[in-house]
């Protein structure tokens, strides 16, 4: 089967109450919902049963991107308001960044962000144009940390919150860059992980700086016309030999998230996995074989977005479709802050 084939975007919508896109976290991370849909019907679950649902001998494949305080507002010279998202920290003291204003600033123009420091326009960048190449006055990290917001998802309505800077985040976050949490790996404290432990799965992680792209609309109507956004990845030696141990042992490899799954596959494209570092515009629609994933930890994603053609791709089409409406029906909570499903990799998507 090819890997894009002619599928449209209507393929992968549905109708969603917006009441059900959840504004704030649960009250404990691992107190949200499970969605278990490996078995013939849906069985509904708590996150915290996750031991119980997996085997001895598993390994969780996590990935430890911290999310950075990367929205920032702030006037033109003009006196224009503009808002700056950065996706990518550069050497020199530079970013790339995604501005909104009511007129693109120009090469050479100066910014003032956060009341706080100027940042210089030096021109365009990516594909289309789409970023924006500025220097800032001191190293970016910093800066963002002391003047920036969390960014959260635009569908969320309220502004940041301390609730956000603690709660949008992972309990294991190591590697600053993502301008986005890995969701699914959000439902995940230390109670869980020492019981998970205990119940003798393992666990080892990856990198993927999720970016601004993760909630960029399909904006063509045939599937294979759309152009993935690339986000960078690293996956290191340890975490493949674990993978490699885990399946000589006999367990299954469980990955969290769709941002650990497309650094996975991205690594075994070309038929094994290995480590690297690098960039991945993997786009996974149905019809991609898988090479990594037996199981995934992932949470409900947007009508007609490339993250709910991933799934589609892993679990099966009608499988996702029949979950969905189940999710739907049962009042799940959705999209960042919502509840999450375990799905089992489809038969006819394993290489």
């Amino acid at each position: 089967m090819p890997e894009h084939p002619d599928y449209t975007l209507a393929d992968f919508d549905f109708a969603l109450p917006p009441e059900l896109i959840a504004q704030h976290p649960a009250a404990e991370r691992s107190g949200a919902r499970l969605l278990d849909g490996r078995g013939a019907l849906p069985a509904d679950r708590l996150v915290r049963e996750l031991p119980a649902l997996l085997q001895p001998g598993d390994l969780m494949v996590f990935n430890d991107t911290r999310v950075i305080k990367a929205r920032l507002f702030g006037r033109k010279a003009s006196g224009g308001a503009v808002e700056a998202l950065v996706e990518r920290i550069l050497p020199h003291n530079e970013v790339l960044a995604h501005l909104r204003a009511s007129k693109s600033p120009k090469a050479g123009s100066v910014l003032r962000l956060a009341e706080a420091f100027d940042a210089e326009v030096l021109g365009r960048a990516g594909p289309e144009g789409e970023l924006f190449h500025l220097r800032f006055p001191d190293e970016p990290l910093a800066l963002l940390q002391r003047h920036g917001h969390v960014p959260l998802p635009p569908y969320i309505r309220h502004a940041d919150a301390p609730e956000d800077e603690a709660r949008y985040q992972t309990v294991f976050a190591a590697r600053p860059g993502a301008v986005a949490a890995p969701t699914a790996a959000l439902h995940f404290d230390e109670a869980l992980l020492q019981a998970l432990a205990a119940r003798g799965i393992r666990r080892t992680q990856i990198t993927l700086h999720v970016g601004a792209g993760t909630f960029q609309p399909v904006r063509v109507e045939r599937i294979a016309e759309h152009r993935m956004h690339a986000e960078w990845f690293e996956i290191g030696s340890e975490a493949v030999a674990a993978i490699e141990a885990t399946r000589a042992g006999g367990g299954r490899i469980v990955v969290v998230g769709t941002t650990a799954l497309r650094a996975l596959e991205s690594a075994a494209r070309g038929g094994t996995l290995q480590a690297m570092r690098g960039e991945t515009d993997i786009f996974i629609t149905p019809g991609f074989r898988f090479r990594v994933a037996d199981l995934l930890l992932t949470n409900f994603h947007l009508p007609r977005s490339t993250l709910l053609m991933l799934v589609s791709a892993f679990a099966g089409m009608e499988r996702i479709r029949a979950l969905y409406r189940h999710a739907i029906e049962a009042r799940y909570r959705f999209f960042s802050y919502g509840d999450a499903m375990l799905l089992q990799r489809s038969v006819g998507t394993i290489d």
